[in-house]
């Protein structure tokens, strides 16, 4: 087996058997990385790629924008967030502005920050319960 063709199977195993924290992580950990890659793309004046890339970005934020529950009340706060990001990441896509992108950057780094922290807590809980079982 060839090693990307390993690694697809890795990345495959691993969303699929992720859970919706851990998927959520994962969307975050994307955007950043195509938001970075689109800061690239710019610099190296590769304009079609750091499209491709910024669209790819806001693709994975509409994803998180429609997973929202809305009866959760966080969610009603995240929401015009994410719409914030969206519009933020069309602009700089149409006026090529990197700054623009940095701000994404920051919000999308934030989020999955705290994200990190929400399941790290969640699991200590279910090891202190399993241990008290």
């Amino acid at each position: 087996m060839s090693t990307k063709k390993a690694y697809q199977t890795y990345q495959n195993n691993a969303v699929n058997t992720a859970s919706g924290g851990e998927l959520t992580l994962m969307l975050y950990n994307g955007c950043i990385k195509f938001i970075k890659q689109a800061m690239k793309d710019m610099d190296n004046n590769d304009f079609a790629a750091k499209n491709t890339n910024i669209q790819k970005a806001q693709k994975i934020i509409h994803e998180l924008m429609v997973t929202l529950d809305p009866k959760i009340e966080i969610s009603n706060q995240i929401l015009p967030l994410y719409d914030y990001m969206q519009r933020v990441l069309t602009e700089a896509n149409i006026k090529n502005d990197k700054e623009k992108l940095e701000e994404v950057l920051g919000y999308a780094e934030e989020f999955r920050d705290v994200w990190k922290q929400v399941i790290l807590k969640d699991r200590q809980q279910k090891y202190k319960q399993g241990a008290s079982i």
